[in-house]
Formats: C-alpha cells, structure tokens, sequence
C-alpha cells in the first residue's frame, strides 16, 4: 500500500501548476484520455503573459512519445528550449502532447491519440486563456506526420457521442511540419526499428496526410533538408503540390545539406520560421498587447478541467 499512495502523491504533484522561473507556469502532466489502463497527457506551459494563441507540439518520434521534464524545457536547461522558449516568449500557450508508443500502440493509435488531445484542449480554452480558433501544431518526423494529420484530416466532433469530449472538433488553424512522412502505404508491417509501423496495411490510407489535402486545411508550413535520407524531400515535395492544387496556403523551406534532425544555424533557421509562420495565421504577440494598451491574459492554475 505504500507504494500505492507515493504514486498518487506523485500524480497530484505533477498534476499540480508548478511555477518554472518567474516567466511561465507548468501544469504537467494533465490527463486527456485513458486507454488500456494507461493515461494520456500533456503538459500545459504558460507564460506569464498570454497571447490568447496556443501551440500544441507532438511530442513523438518513431511515433515515440518520450517524457522530458517540462520544467527544464522552460527553463531553457541543457538548450532544451528551442521553438518551444520563443513561442513562450512571444506569448504562446504551448501544450506538449503525448501519446500512447509504440511498440504497444501503433500510427492509427497515436492519430486517434492527438486528435482527443486536441478535441480536450479546445473544450477547456477557456481554463488555459486560449482562443480555440487560434490554435497551431507542430513537429518532426513522426511529429510532423502527426501534425499535417491535425491539419488535413480533422473534424467538427461527434454530436452523437456521451463523451463531451469526443463531441468537440479537433480543427486546428496552422501547422508546421518538419521533415514529415506523408503516406506510410507501402512501409507498413513488421519493422524492427519503426515497430509503430506494424499494423495492418489496409489501415495506411486512414493515416496518410497527403490523402486529405483539401481546399479549407490551415496555412502549412514544410521544413526538410535536402540530404534527408530517413524521410526523402519527396514527401515535403508530394504535399506541396497537393497543397498547390487545392490552394492551400502552404510554404516548403529546403535547407541544403540538411540530413534528418536540424542543428546549429540550420535548426535556428527552422525555429525563427516556425514562430514566424505562427505570427502571421495565428494572431497578435503579447507585446502587441503591452503597445495596444489591452490587458494581456493571464491565468495561474486551470480549473474545472474536463
């Protein structure tokens, strides 16, 4: 029984807001859903002065979620930061997402995954000061196949479902997509370093992005290098034609020489045009409304979460 009551300890702890520097409040850990007896969670970062927009990161690679403490990703410790510090910075919620890995949940569970992380986000904008029309997504690799699954492929919710959860749409207003896989027919099966791939091929369709271009998906943003040889530039390319034709406003930014993951100067380049395309479709910073003379928002704990 001991060990039973520091686990719930520890749960409400982290359930708890947790000042991280004078700048930002986290609240780890906030559980969106269950399935098979394991939680689903995000955590929530706010800064101090909100912006009304919010960002939602994809916390995956491999389609991998991996817990990091988000306490350090706020205090910029060991240069974890990144995007994430300048969106903070500017005034952005942001909410890292996690989602059921593999090799026990595969791609069509971490789609369904995001899109309720999603769904419970927006149905609780008010307890995180956001405006749920005023939402992004980002991430890379398999985060960014995540990602372009929330732009392309969302929905207005199931009226018809007990769950007010499920009733409330997964739309998002923009996304940006690093080196993203765009259709995974063809790869799927038995895959000892992707195991998340392991899943019936008939199902591939259901999950590939460039499946679900149409004319009303958010402004999206593509990041690839060049020299990628994990997830050739030939997704980015595939998808932004599509995005052409069907026309979305979309942008592909190549960077020469670039292999999979961005470092130094090529992933200072992918961040300030990550904040920069979020800027321009999601809304006004917080120092617009310093200029304005119009009370930033700012809340310290959500309440009432569903």
């Amino acid at each position: 029984m001991k060990n039973v009551f520091a686990v719930l300890t520890v749960t409400l702890l982290l359930a708890a807001p947790l000042s991280a520097g004078p700048d930002a409040k986290v609240h780890a850990d906030v559980v969106y859903g269950h399935k098979m007896g394991v939680a689903l969670t995000f955590d929530a970062l706010l800064p101090a002065e909100q912006n009304g927009t919010a960002v939602l990161f994809m916390v995956s690679g491999g389609w991998f979620s991996r817990w990091s403490d988000p306490h350090q990703i706020v205090a910029g410790e060991r240069g974890r930061a990144g995007a994430v510090g300048e969106l903070l910075g500017d005034g952005y919620a942001v909410f890292m997402v996690r989602h059921g890995s593999a090799p026990l949940f595969k791609v069509p569970d971490a789609v369904a995954d995001v899109r309720r992380a999603v769904r419970y986000i927006r149905l609780n904008a008010d307890d995180f000061a956001i405006d749920p029309d005023r939402m992004g997504v980002f991430g890379g690799s398999a985060g960014g196949h995540l990602s372009l699954m929330l732009g392309n492929a969302s929905d207005e919710g199931n009226a018809g479902s007990k769950d007010p959860i499920e009733q409330t749409g997964n739309r998002v207003a923009a996304v940006v997509a690093y080196f993203p896989p765009v259709d995974p027919q063809g790869i799927t099966g038995p895959n000892d370093r992707f195991p998340a791939l392991d899943f019936d091929p008939a199902k591939a369709a259901d999950i590939s992005p460039v499946l679900f271009v149409s004319e009303d998906d958010p402004p999206t943003l593509l990041i690839h290098g060049d020299q990628d040889q994990l997830v050739p530039i030939s997704n980015s390319e595939r998808i932004k034609a599509a995005f052409d034709e069907a026309n979305v406003t979309s942008k592909l930014i190549v960077i020469e020489g670039a292999a999979h993951g961005f470092r130094g100067e090529d992933g200072e380049r992918a961040e300030s045009a990550l904040v920069a395309w979020f800027d321009e479709h999601l809304g006004v910073s917080a120092e617009w409304f310093r200029e304005s003379g119009q009370p930033a928002i700012s809340k310290s704990s959500p309440s009432g979460l569903r």
